[in-house]
């Protein structure tokens, strides 16, 4: 599929972890040639400062200022973006445990989510991105193109997080790993700010039965419809 001279669209995708909303929004992104702006790296980044600089994640008024004087960048590449934290290249070091861990405690602060939404929409002024994360389409883009909303029987999600972490021969960690998505879902379905939900024009897809491949199609199928409307206009 390819985007060719019309409008490059802002698309938002929304939903829980483990949905495979990186994984959909990168492929996507490749497909149309768009960049693919992931919010979550950006709060991982700055957990990662806070846990470098033996900050507590827990202090909204300390994270914010942390925020204030830091260079969060999001560079894409074929290979998906790469992370750059004050110039340097975080990227691997940002998809370990404890980062995830104190990035959404991180993005609970009030004053934390308003600084990333500003850096955020900043970077999708002129269209042609595809950003993931939990309130891209109901808070960062509320008047995005396309909106969904890609969620995972729980159960699903879990498995899916134990075999991407390798944990399926360690009982102890594919439990670990379980009980963190469980808090996690709960912390972000019930923050004050900006919580877990879907927009009430979000397209659903669950992707509990589908593969991958499946999900792709019916998400590019989505994407083309929106692409058709806009020359037709």
């Amino acid at each position: 599929m390819t985007e060719g001279s019309t409008r490059k669209l802002v698309i938002a995708i929304d939903g829980p972890a483990g949905a495979g909303k990186s994984t959909i929004a990168s492929r996507l992104a490749r497909q149309l040639g768009y960049v693919n702006l992931e919010s979550g790296a950006m709060y991982r980044a700055l957990a990662l400062k806070a846990i470098e600089e033996r900050l507590p994640v827990e202090n909204g008024e300390a994270m914010l200022a942390l925020a204030q004087r830091s260079r969060i960048e999001l560079q894409p590449t074929g290979n998906g973006n790469i992370v750059l934290l004050d110039g340097r290249d975080v990227s691997a070091r940002i998809r370990e445990r404890d980062v995830t861990d104190a990035a959404s405690r991180v993005s609970t602060h009030p004053k934390v989510r308003e600084w990333m939404v500003d850096r955020q929409r900043e970077m999708g002024t002129q269209g042609g991105v595809i950003m993931e994360g939990r309130d891209i389409g109901t808070v960062v883009f509320p008047h995005a193109d396309v909106k969904i909303f890609l969620d995972a029987d729980s159960t699903i999600r879990e498995q899916r997080r134990v075999v991407q972490a390798n944990a399926v021969d360690d009982p102890e960690r594919a439990a670990k790993l379980k009980a963190d998505m469980r808090a996690r879902d709960q912390r972000d379905t019930t923050r004050a700010v900006a919580p877990l939900v879907a927009a009430a024009d979000a397209i659903h897809i669950d992707s509990t039965s589908l593969t991958i491949e499946e999900v792709i199609a019916e998400a590019e199928r989505i994407v083309a419809a929106k692409l058709t409307e806009t020359v037709t206009k």
